[in-house]
């Protein structure tokens, strides 16, 4: 089902004066009828019937004005038949038995614009709460943000990794959003989850040896923590995908918290550690290599001193001892002899 707009004129303002002069009049029909019949005034009694029967429909009236702000909707549907969604803003007046259906209109869902705090609410696992308070019809198409919670996950490597996504998001079909989809809402968020379950799982969460990410069969240096506008993109398209029949966009998606799981956490923090001091030990030894070569050059073109292979040898490791090691060397002080 496919939305169309309900035709209709912005004249609630002009409905609501003729309403309410309908309603003064047979108020007054009323009053005079009944006076007439204590008096016994021919036509007295057909005034009264006529005062409440005009007085019963024009409250029933009261019922098609329809006021909407802007990025607001309302989609009516007449005894079950979809009429029309009216998009514009602006005071209307319409059949007064036309009903506005909105099945998320009770659902309050982490994000922006459902807020407000009801009571007799039950809050599900995904970050939805149901109110059980009547709420408005009307459908927002603002751009909303959905933050759906953190969620444990295992990483192409399986390692848990806790991961949550902030999704921007909005209503550009109403008709599917109303009619394709039990509750909009919820069934975005249970998308979200799914979406994030299938892509977090193709990255390992650091940069790992022969992984494919991209699916061409070649290893890459994908992951979750190096190439997080990648793997958000890929979060967009997946569940843009999956929420197209229900007539939401999907915006923006990005992650706003990853981290490994608590229980693995501490192991995960020590590996770096140690990669981090590999890391640092290889630069320190690549630079006093280069050094030692340096000094023994310098010493070879200015002849200082005329060194043997045994001499260089002990050279050398004095010296890369003195530069590799993690405490000051203590200086011995040879006042003999060179040999």
């Amino acid at each position: 089902m496919t939305e169309k707009i309900y035709v209709t004129k912005k004249n609630g303002m002009l409905a609501l004066f003729l309403i309410i002069l309908c309603q003064l009049s047979s108020i007054a029909a009323i009053v005079f009828g009944g006076i007439g019949i204590e008096r016994e005034i021919t036509g007295a009694a057909l005034l009264l019937v006529v005062g409440i029967v005009v007085c019963i429909v024009t409250s029933i009236m009261f019922g098609g004005l329809k006021v909407l702000k802007p990025q607001e909707a309302l989609v009516l549907t007449l005894f079950g038949n979809y009429k029309g969604t009216i998009r514009e803003a602006g005071f209307y007046y319409v059949n007064p038995f036309c009903t506005a259906v909105n099945p998320a209109a009770g659902t309050k869902l982490a994000q922006s614009g459902d807020t407000q705090g009801h009571a007799n609410a039950g809050a599900s696992a995904n970050g939805t709460t149901v109110t059980v308070e009547s709420m408005s019809k009307k459908i927002s198409l603002k751009a909303m943000t959905l933050n759906n919670g953190r969620q444990k996950i295992n990483d192409c490597l399986g390692n848990p990794v806790e991961i949550g996504i902030a999704v921007i998001w909005r209503v550009t079909d109403t008709a599917k959003a109303v009619f394709n989809v039990d509750n909009y809402k919820e069934y975005l968020s249970l998308q979200c989850d799914s979406a994030l379950r299938n892509i977090v799982r193709i990255y390992p969460y650091d940069v790992a040896i022969n992984v494919d990410t991209t699916g061409d069969g070649q290893a890459d240096e994908g992951s979750l923590r190096g190439s997080a506008e990648v793997v958000a993109e890929r979060i967009k398209a997946e569940i843009q995908n999956k929420v197209k029949d229900a007539g939401l966009e999907i915006i923006e998606a990005r992650i706003t918290y990853l981290a490994y799981a608590p229980e693995i956490a501490s192991v995960m923090l020590q590996r770096q550690q140690a990669s981090a001091i590999i890391d640092a030990r290889k630069m320190i030894v690549d630079g006093a290599v280069g050094m030692v070569e340096m000094a023994l050059e310098r010493l070879n073109e200015k002849q200082l001193v005329n060194l043997d292979d045994e001499r260089k040898a002990a050279m050398v490791s004095n010296l890369l001892v003195v530069l590799c090691g993690n405490h000051d060397a203590q200086p011995v002080v040879n006042s003999g002899s060179l040999y």
